[in-house]
């Protein structure tokens, strides 16, 4: 059983932890370039010495990963408990579409995070933590229409749509509106998940 020091120890990294998250959400979200914002900055930030912030998340990449989650959080919750047409109870042509306009709906909201995120895997996104549970959502969701082929490689298709990346350069560079690029996903998704021509 634990002493009561080590129950205070505890009380204090969690607060710490909050603490930590806390203030690099508020410096990624007011920040116009978030690459630049560094370990020593979020620390400050937070009232607490660098060495708290690399114990409670080993390095940058962790600490994204940490608030990339916890931003998550509502939306996996959606994903894995709630109604239709995100929960696991719709069907798959309608749940597909579903999921790729949430998850583009939470990069977009959350632009600079995902981006610096995807970026800490070498300019990749796959071997950013949440892809391979997308993926896995995607597939095993794909799965489930009969008449669905070859689940694995279409999930990592669709997903490719919603890259952090992609994203950036469709609303930045090429000024895509928001309810346009949603609409432009939604059409290519229902025409993967569903190819029969529209009658």
């Amino acid at each position: 059983m634990p002493t009561q020091p080590e129950r205070r120890s505890r009380k204090d990294a969690a607060r710490n932890q909050e603490a930590l998250l806390a203030a690099a959400d508020a410096l990624f979200a007011g920040s116009e370039s978030p690459e630049d914002l560094t370990m020593a900055d979020v620390a400050a930030a937070a009232g607490v010495g660098k060495g708290t912030l690399f114990r409670a998340f080993g390095d940058r990449a962790g600490l994204l990963r940490a608030l990339y989650a916890a931003r998550l959080e509502p939306l996996r919750e959606a994903v894995e408990a709630g109604p239709a047409p995100l929960g696991p109870t719709a069907p798959p042509r309608e749940r597909v579409p579903a999921l790729l306009d949430a998850l583009l709906c939470f990069k977009l909201d959350n632009r600079a995070l995902a981006l610096a995120l995807e970026e800490t895997g070498s300019g990749s996104p796959y071997r950013a933590g949440h892809y391979d549970y997308w993926h896995g959502l995607l597939r095993s969701t794909l799965e489930r229409d009969p008449d669905a082929t070859d689940a694995d490689f279409t999930a990592h298709a669709l997903l490719a749509a919603t890259r952090a990346d992609l994203v950036e350069r469709l609303t930045g560079r090429e000024g895509v509106p928001r309810e346009r690029l949603r609409a432009q996903l939604a059409r290519f998704a229902q025409r993967v998940v569903d190819p029969r021509p529209e009658r």
